[in-house]
């Protein structure tokens, strides 16, 4: 009965001033509904990247120049010379790697593209034809180019339709011309509207082969990614271990630890990648929340408030039986009544703003993303809310407590 009536006296005491608890409260849902954002965003985002990552296929092996970064300053490692022509042949050997069933190399780059006076700079990429299965991507109209014209330095190119836009408008672009760094490419094929796909955006690409890029675009003679694939998933392993083998020997490498490139498989990438949006994610998540301790510093300042309005009140309770323990509780029930009310209000404010955002995305944007609902952030928010109410109520509850009913009484 005790904790019936004192809950019953907290409600009341919040509903007799209606804005000021109002007030008082919006820095908790102000709090709670940054964290739901952040959280639920920040798992769309990453249900966004995996679903891609995945979708290049667990057989795919990625072999990159440079150490293996550990951290951001080494990022710039990364950007290095060190795979070529003679790499690309020696995995091209059965002997070599036996499961290696197809390899690409990769060069990239951004460079303006211009015809009659348009001009836009697409992010040039320079592979073969097997970039079409590896990333789901074909022309709808036109062709891909051939391994002949990829031996021979063709000038032909396939744009993304963003690049088609912005250079022809509504004319017809196929077989028309284009220029790149002062040469002219044919345009052979037209791609769909597919968006962003892993971290390139294929409207705003212009596909060309890779010796032709290297040639003529970059002027270089190393590649910038090689792409393998092999022939089962479950051979895998073994072909990342004969890819480091072979190209170990082909740099005279004896030490791993000396190693100028690294292998990553899709797996390994999933985990990089879950690894960096769960750490940002938190970091952005724990940055929202100390706008809680704002907020609870807020509820602590207009509970002192009430304590003292109230006095009169706290005498009187006093005077007719009530102990310091029932007038502690009271003011503890209402400070936590207070946050977690403000806890729920965020939650639901949280989610309903992070579904509006997700149909943004997906249906003006035209992403792939899928609205989550964070289960965890929530139960995290409203305990986190309760907890600062708690923490922060206690002070104001215990100063009315120790109120002398008789001083209390008198108090004008």
């Amino acid at each position: 009965m005790i904790i019936k009536h004192s809950l019953k006296t907290a409600f009341k005491g919040i509903t007799t001033h209606k804005s000021r608890s109002a007030l008082t409260i919006l820095g908790i849902v102000v709090g709670v509904t940054a964290i739901i954002l952040v959280m639920s965003l920040g798992e769309g985002a990453q249900n966004l990247i995996l679903n891609q990552v995945q979708s290049i296929g667990a057989k795919t092996i990625a072999v990159v120049p440079g150490r293996q970064p550990k951290g951001p300053t080494d990022i710039i490692a990364t950007f290095a010379d060190s795979l070529k022509d003679r790499d690309l042949d020696l995995l091209q050997r059965k002997e070599n790697v036996p499961h290696l069933e197809k390899i690409m190399p990769v060069v990239f780059g951004g460079e303006t593209a211009s015809r009659e006076g348009e001009t836009y700079r697409p992010n040039i990429l320079g592979v073969t034809g097997l970039a079409s299965k590896i990333y789901d991507i074909y022309p709808e109209e036109g062709r891909m180019f051939t391994d002949d014209e990829i031996r021979g330095n063709a000038d032909v190119v396939v744009i993304g339709s963003r690049v088609k836009e912005e250079l022809f408008g509504i004319d017809y672009a196929l077989n028309q011309k284009i220029k790149i760094k002062d040469k002219n490419f044919k345009i052979i094929g037209l791609l769909p509207k597919k968006g962003q796909f892993s971290f390139l955006n294929f409207d705003e690409v212009a596909l060309m082969p890779y010796t032709t890029a290297q040639r003529y675009i970059f002027g270089i003679k190393y590649f910038h990614r090689l792409v393998v694939e092999a022939d089962t998933e479950e051979n895998v392993p073994i072909t990342v271990e004969d890819i480091k083998k072979t190209l170990r020997e082909s740099h005279n490498i004896t030490d791993p630890s000396k190693d100028d490139f690294f292998v990553e498989t899709q797996a390994e990438a999933l985990e990089t990648v879950s690894t960096i949006t769960n750490t940002l994610t938190m970091f952005l998540a724990s940055v929202a929340a100390i706008s809680l301790v704002v907020g609870g510093i807020g509820i602590m300042n207009i509970m002192l408030v009430s304590v003292t309005e109230r006095t009169r009140e706290i005498g009187l309770r006093k005077a007719i039986g009530a102990t310091g323990r029932n007038i502690l509780s009271q003011f503890l029930i209402e400070a936590i009544v207070l946050t977690a009310s403000g806890g729920i209000i965020g939650i639901t404010l949280g989610a309903g703003l992070s579904f509006l955002i997700s149909m943004v995305l997906t249906r003006l944007v035209g992403l792939d993303w899928t609205f989550t609902f964070p289960v965890s952030a929530a139960i995290l928010g409203l305990g986190v809310s309760t907890a600062v109410g708690l923490v922060f109520g206690l002070y104001p509850a215990r100063q009315a407590s120790l109120k002398d009913p008789i001083e209390a009484l008198r108090y004008e």
